[in-house]
C-alpha cells in the first residue's frame, strides 16, 4: 500500500522559495541589452568630447499504512458465504457478502491504438502506462509510471483513506481479474465484511477511459481517493521533478490552479469542490480526471521524496491523490498536451498549456505555424521560417523608421559633438549640466528624433522573442519536430559545433557593419559590431534550435531589408566634428 513518507497533517503551505522563471531572465537580458544598446549609442559620445478559497481541509491526512504483500487464503476461490444468523423472529438477517478473491498475483495487459497498460491484481494497481505514439529523450515510448518511486510511495491507482479504513490493506490483497473484452479490465475482492471494485473501460481510439471505484466495509461505503504519487511523465527530460504539478480546474471560477511539490513541503494539501478536471501533469502530458459536472472532488496534494532514476538521490516529486467518495466514478484522460487532442478531449482541457506571460502573441503564432506547418511547408522548421518572414515584414515600417532615424543621427553629429565638447569640463552634479541636456534635446527635436528610436526594434521583437520560446518549450508537436540536420527543434542542436548559432552570429556582425553608425567614434562602432553579436550568440548557443532558426531568420530578413534601404537612401555627408578654440 501506499507508503507516506510526509507526515499525517493537512495543512496549507506556505510554498518554497522560487526561481525567476525563464520569461524573467529573458527580460532581464533584454532590459540589459537595451540598457547596452543605449549607452553606447547615446551615452558613450558624450563622453568622447494559490488557488482562490480553496477549501483547504484541515482535517489530519492518514496516509495508508505501508504496502504489505497479503497472502491469498488456501481457498482463492469465489464463494458464497453462508448467512450470518439472525435472532429468532428477525426476519432481516442479511447474507454476508461472497469471498472473491484473487488466487495469485497476476499481470494483465490492456493495449489500444495509444496504450500499453500493465495492471497487476495485488491492489488493482498499474505498473506500466506506456504511451506509444511519442518517445523520450532516449528513443523509447514515453513511460509515465515511476517504477523506482512506487515502492515507496505505491503503483498508480492505489487506495489512500483519509478517514475510516477497512479492516484489510486493499492495496495489498489479490483481486479477482475479469476482462470481458480487450479494452475492459474489472478487479473485485470480497472477504465477508470488505468488498471492493475497480474497473477501467477504455476507448480503443482515442486517450479518454471511465474508471468506477466503490469499497464497503460492513455493508457501509468507505469514502477513499486514488492516488498517482511519486512522479508523472517524462522523466528523461531535464529537472523532470521541477516541471511536474498537480492540477485542477475550479469550474465555479473558471480558473486553473497548478501547484508543484512544494506546496505540500509541510504536509499533503487537499482542497474540494467542484473542478471539471483535476489531476497531475508535466509540461507535455498529463492524467486528469474529468468528475460529473455538479458534483464535488475531493484532490490531495503530496510531496514524495523518490529517487527519479536507479543509483540517483532522491528528490521532491508531487503527486496526487483524488475521489473522496465510498463510490468514485469519472471519466479519465490519460495523455499528450496536444492542442488537437485536448479539444477533442473537452475544450477546458487546453487550459493546461501554460502559454506564459505572452500568451496573447504565443497561441497565436502557434496557431500560425500549426496551419503553416499542415497546409504550406509540412515541416515545422520551414514554418518557422515563413512564419518570422512574416512578422519581418509586418514590422517593415517600423524598421525603416527606424533606419531613416540613424541616417538622421549620423548627421547631426558635429552638432552633438560640438555641444559636449562646450560642457565636456562641467562636473555631472554640476547645474549647468542640465543645460546641455537641454540644447541635445532642442536639436533632437528641431530634426524630428526620438533619442531611443534605435532601441524600438529590439524591444518590438522581445515579445514575439519570447512567445517563440515559449511556444518551442510548451507545444509537444515541435517536440522532436526535424528540420533539415536538426534532430528536434524543440533542443539544441546535438552537432559538436552547432551550425545555427554560428551561422548567427555572422549574420549578425554582418548586419551591424551594414547599418548606418550613429556615431563617428570608430571605438563606438567597433564596440556595436562585435559586441551586440557575440552577447546574442552566447545567449542562444545553448537555446532550442527553434528559437534560434527565428532570430537566423531574422538576421536575414534584416540584411535583405538594410541592403535595399542603403541603395535606396543618400549616403550621408560625412560627420565633421566642430570643436570650439580654447580661448
Amino acid at each position: 500500500m501506499a507508503d507516506d513518507t510526509n507526515g499525517a497533517s493537512k495543512k496549507p503551505s506556505t510554498g518554497e522559495k522560487k526561481e525567476l522563471s525563464m520569461e524573467m531572465r529573458l527580460l532581464l537580458a533584454f532590459g540589459l541589452m537595451g540598457i547596452v544598446l543605449f549607452v553606447t549609442q547615446y551615452l558613450m559620445p558624450k563622453q568622447a568630447p494559490k488557488p482562490p478559497e480553496k477549501q483547504q481541509v484541515a482535517q489530519t491526512a492518514q496516509p495508508a499504512p505501508a504496502q504489505k504483500p497479503v497472502e491469498p487464503p488456501a481457498a482463492a476461490k469465489t464463494t458464497a458465504a453462508p448467512a450470518k444468523p439472525g435472532k429468532p423472529g428477525d426476519t432481516k438477517a442479511v447474507a454476508a457478502p461472497a469471498t472473491v478473491i484473487g488466487e495469485k498475483e497476476e499481470l494483465h495487459v490492456v493495449e489500444t491504438e495509444n496504450y500499453r497498460i500493465v495492471f497487476t491484481n495485488r491492489g488493482a494497481c498499474v505498473h506500466s502506462w506506456i504511451l506509444k505514439k511519442y518517445k523520450d529523450i532516449q528513443g523509447k515510448p514515453v513511460e509515465l509510471v515511476s517504477s523506482t518511486a512506487a515502492p515507496k510511495v505505491g503503483w498508480p491507482f492505489s487506495y489512500m483513506f483519509l478517514g475510516q479504513k477497512p479492516a484489510v490493506d486493499l492495496n495489498g490483497v489479490l483481486f479477482s481479474v475479469k476482462q470481458p473484452d480487450p479494452s475492459t479490465v474489472e478487479f473485485e475482492y470480497a472477504d465477508g465484511t470488505t468488498t471492493a471494485k475497480k474497473s477501467f473501460q477504455f476507448d480503443p481510439k482515442t486517450y479518454k477511459s471511465v474508471f468506477h471505484s466503490d469499497v464497503t466495509s460492513g455493508g457501509k461505503g468507505i469514502a477513499h481517493q486514488l492516488a498517482w504519487r511519486g512522479g508523472f511523465g517524462d522523466r528523461t527530460v531535464h529537472n523532470a521533478p521541477d516541471i511536474q504539478k498537480s492540477v485542477h480546474y475550479d469550474a465555479i471560477k473558471s480558473k486553473l490552479v497548478e501547484e508543484g511539490s512544494g506546496s505540500a513541503s509541510k504536509g499533503p494539501v487537499t482542497v474540494s469542490g467542484s473542478f471539471h478536471f483535476a489531476g497531475i501533469e508535466d509540461t507535455f502530458f498529463a492524467a486528469v480526471v474529468l468528475p460529473q459536472p455538479g458534483t464535488t472532488t475531493e484532490m490531495t496534494t503530496w510531496q514524495d521524496h523518490v529517487v527519479p532514476v536507479l543509483g540517483a538521490e532522491e528528490k521532491p516529486h508531487v503527486g496526487i491523490s483524488i475521489g473522496g467518495k465510498d463510490v468514485n466514478e469519472a471519466i479519465l484522460f490519460v495523455g499528450p498536451k496536444d492542442t488537437d487532442v485536448l479539444r477533442a478531449t473537452d475544450k477546458n482541457l487546453e487550459t493546461m498549456i501554460d502559454w506564459g506571460w505572452f500568451w496573447f502573441i504565443a497561441k497565436p503564432l502557434f496557431l500560425a505555424l500549426h496551419w503553416a506547418n499542415d497546409n504550406l511547408t509540412n515541416n515545422w522548421g520551414w514554418a518557422i521560417v515563413f512564419a518570422t518572414v512574416i512578422i519581418n515584414l509586418l514590422m517593415l515600417p517600423m524598421r525603416f523608421s527606424q533606419l531613416r532615424s540613424s541616417q538622421k543621427m549620423a548627421k547631426l553629429q558635429p552638432e552633438l559633438q560640438a555641444i559636449q565638447a562646450r560642457y565636456k569640463d562641467v562636473p555631472m552634479k554640476d547645474p549647468r549640466k542640465q543645460k546641455q541636456n537641454e540644447e541635445t534635446m532642442a536639436l533632437y527635436q528641431k530634426h524630428g528624433i526620438n533619442p531611443v528610436g534605435g532601441c524600438v526594434p529590439l524591444l518590438l521583437q522581445m515579445p514575439f522573442f519570447i512567445a517563440f520560446f515559449k511556444v518551442l518549450s510548451v507545444a509537444i508537436e515541435l517536440r522532436g519536430a526535424q528540420w533539415l540536420w536538426v534532430t528536434d527543434l524543440s533542443q539544441p542542436e546535438t552537432l559538436p559545433i552547432r551550425i545555427l548559432p554560428v551561422t548567427m552570429l555572422i549574420t549578425q556582425v554582418g548586419m551591424q557593419k551594414m547599418t548606418p553608425a550613429a556615431g563617428a567614434d570608430p571605438q563606438q562602432q567597433k564596440l556595436m559590431m562585435y559586441m551586440m553579436p557575440i552577447m546574442m550568440t552566447f545567449m542562444f548557443y545553448g537555446a532550442s534550435s527553434g528559437l534560434v532558426l527565428y532570430w537566423l531568420t531574422g538576421n536575414v530578413v534584416g540584411i535583405a531589408q538594410q541592403y535595399f534601404f542603403n541603395k535606396a537612401a543618400a549616403k550621408p555627408a560625412p560627420a565633421q566634428v566642430i570643436i570650439p578654440k580654447k580661448k
